[in-house]
C-alpha cells in the first residue's frame, strides 16, 4: 500500500500546495528533481530539497532505521564488530589523537571550531591527506571527498602537506626494513594522494544541501573514499537567514544525510564550525561555536581550537568514551605538529571555560 503525503509531518500550506498540484503519495515525488517540484509547487528550492529529504527518510524508514526485530542484536555483539572495525584517520600529531582515542574516528561525525586563523583549515587539509596513509603504516588507505563553503582550499598547501606525509612514510619503510613497507611505497606517491582528494565548490546552502543528496550515489562508485570534509558548515548557513526554524530543520536534515553516509559506508565525517559572541545575563560575552546550541547536539566529537597567549590549543569539549582535556599543537610547513615542551608532556584535564573577550 503506497503512503500518502498527508502522513507525513509537513506544514499545512504545504500540503494543500501538494494535494491542489495533483501529489498524493510518496511515489508521486520521490523521483522527481527539487528545481521541477519547486516550479509545480510555487515554493522556493530550499524548501522543495527539504520536502524531498523527508520523503526519502520516511519512504525507506522502516528498512533503514533497524525497526524490525529481527535486527536487533546484543551489546556484546556491538563491542565485537566495534572493535573489529576500530579505524581513525590519524592528524599526524601523536598528542592530538590521543585526545581524540587514536584520531578522527571512522563512522562519527567529527566537528572543529575556532576563531579565523586558528588551524581549522589547515587541519582539514592535513587529514585529507592522511586518509591516504597506507593500512601497513598505521592508516585507513582510503581517499577524501572535501566540500569547500568558503574557498580556502588551496591546492598548493596541499601538495606540501602530501610531500612531507610522503617522505614520513619513506623514511619510516628505510628504518624498518620490511618488505610490505617498501612494497607500499612504490605506488604510493603525491600524485596518487592529489588524485584521490575529490574537491567541491558550493557557494551557497542551496548548493551544498544539492551535493549531499548526490554524494551516496558518488560513494558507490568511489568506494575508497573513508573522509568527508566540510570547511564550513557554518559559512552558507549564516547568511541571508531570516528563518532560524527553517535553518534549523536544513541542519537537521544535513547532519542525518551524513550521520548515514558514516554509518553505511564506515567512513569520517568532519565539519568545521565558526564561533560566534553570547552575552551571558550579567552581558559579560564569551565565545561559542556558531550555529546554536541545538547544533551542538549534531555531532558525535566536539573540539575547539583557541588560542592560549601565541600558542595554539585544543580543547575536548564533547566525545562519547574520552573524557574532556586539551593539548597544545602547531601548524608547521610539514602540517599539524605536536608541541614539544616540558609543561606539556602529556593531556591535561580541561579544567577552564570558553575563551572569554
Amino acid at each position: 500500500m503506497q503512503r500518502e503525503l498527508s502522513t507525513l509531518p509537513l506544514q499545512p500550506t504545504l500540503r494543500q500546495k501538494l494535494n491542489a498540484s495533483g501529489y498524493v503519495t510518496l511515489e508521486d515525488v520521490s523521483d522527481m528533481k527539487a528545481f521541477d517540484l519547486s516550479r509545480d509547487l510555487g515554493i522556493s528550492a530550499t524548501e522543495a530539497m527539504e520536502l524531498l529529504r523527508i520523503v526519502r527518510d520516511y519512504g525507506g524508514k522502516v528498512s533503514r532505521s533497524g525497526g524490525n526485530p529481527e535486527d536487533a542484536c546484543s551489546a556484546l555483539d556491538l563491542i565485537e564488530r566495534r572493535e573489529q572495525s576500530q579505524s581513525c584517520v590519524v592528524t599526524f600529531s601523536e598528542k592530538f589523537d590521543d585526545l581524540l582515542g587514536g584520531g578522527v574516528p571512522l563512522e562519527k561525525i567529527t566537528e572543529f571550531c575556532g576563531p579565523p586563523g586558528i588551524g581549522k583549515t589547515q587541519m582539514c587539509l592535513q587529514l585529507a591527506v592522511d586518509v591516504h596513509i597506507p593500512e601497513c603504516f598505521g592508516g585507513v588507505g582510503g581517499e577524501a571527498v572535501y566540500i569547500d563553503t568558503e574557498g580556502s582550499f588551496v591546492v598548493e598547501r596541499v601538495a606540501e602537506i602530501a610531500m612531507a606525509t610522503v617522505s614520513h612514510c619513506e623514511s619510516i619503510a628505510s628504518s624498518n626494513g620490511v618488505g610490505i613497507h617498501r612494497g607500499v611505497m612504490k605506488e604510493f606517491d603525491v600524485e596518487k594522494i592529489l588524485s584521490g582528494i575529490y574537491y567541491f565548490r558550493c557557494h551557497d546552502h542551496v548548493q551544498l544541501i544539492a551535493l549531499v543528496h548526490t554524494l551516496d550515489d558518488f560513494m558507490s562508485k568511489h568506494d575508497k573514499v573513508k573522509l568527508i570534509i566540510v570547511d564550513s558548515i557554518a559559512f552558507p548557513f549564516r547568511q541571508d537567514f531570516e528563518d532560524f526554524a527553517l535553518r534549523t530543520r536544513l541542519l537537521n536534515g544535513v547532519v542525518q544525510s551524513f550521520n548515514k553516509l558514516a554509518a553505511n559506508n564506515k567512513l569520517a565525517v568532519v565539519l568545521t564550525n565558526q564561533m560566534t559572541t553570547r552575552f551571558d545575563k550579567q552581558q559579560r560575552s564569551q565565545l561559542v561555536p556558531a550555529l546554536g546550541e541545538s547544533w551542538g547536539h549534531a555531532c558525535t566529537v566536539r573540539v575547539v581550537l583557541q588560542w592560549m597567549g601565541w600558542q595554539r590549543q585544543a580543547v575536548l569539549y564533547k566525545s562519547p568514551s574520552k573524557r574532556d582535556a586539551r593539548i597544545l599543537y602547531q601548524i608547521t610547513v610539514a602540517g599539524i605538529r605536536d608541541v614539544h615542551c616540558l609543561e606539556d608532556d602529556a593531556i591535561i584535564p580541561h579544567q577552564e571555560t570558553m575563551l572569554i573577550d
